[in-house]
């Protein structure tokens, strides 16, 4: 699936995104500044989170309640290895069964081969607009 779209649509772009996601494992890939977080806030709201949700760019890790589950959003910038994902206990929130929003997942590659997930390819276009494409189970 493949939407282009701007920021102003955002809402209406998650709505389309989250009714094709096939787990709840998501990779979010994009350039800084893509929109990553712009649109996890949204997902995030979407799926019954109330709290403000904020890039875990320091703490790793930010965890927040749903309608009836929980989020846990990773954001893996300043990983330097996979070891340090470990550290944090990564494997077991990837396998909790809750929904887990990773940003630069390329980071910590090696520790999702097993994991069942969707990917998100936020680009921005000449003209400010975004694409967004969503490759379930990949």
């Amino acid at each position: 699936m493949e939407i282009r779209f701007s920021l102003d649509e955002i809402k209406a772009v998650a709505s389309k995104l989250i009714v094709h996601f096939s787990e709840k494992t998501i990779l979010f890939y994009g350039d800084m500044g893509v929109g990553k977080t712009t649109l996890i806030k949204e997902l995030a709201a979407q799926l019954g989170v109330k709290e403000t949700l904020s890039s875990p760019t320091f703490s790793i890790v930010n965890e927040y309640q749903t309608r009836n589950n929980l989020l846990f959003h990773f954001d893996c910038y300043r990983l330097n290895s996979e070891q340090e994902a470990l550290d944090i206990g990564i494997e077991d929130y990837l396998n909790a069964g809750h929904y887990t929003f990773i940003e630069w997942p390329q980071k910590i590659i090696g520790l999702l081969s097993t994991i069942k997930c969707n990917r998100i390819e936020l680009k921005i276009n000449a003209n400010g607009t975004r694409t967004v494409i969503l490759v379930p189970d990949g």
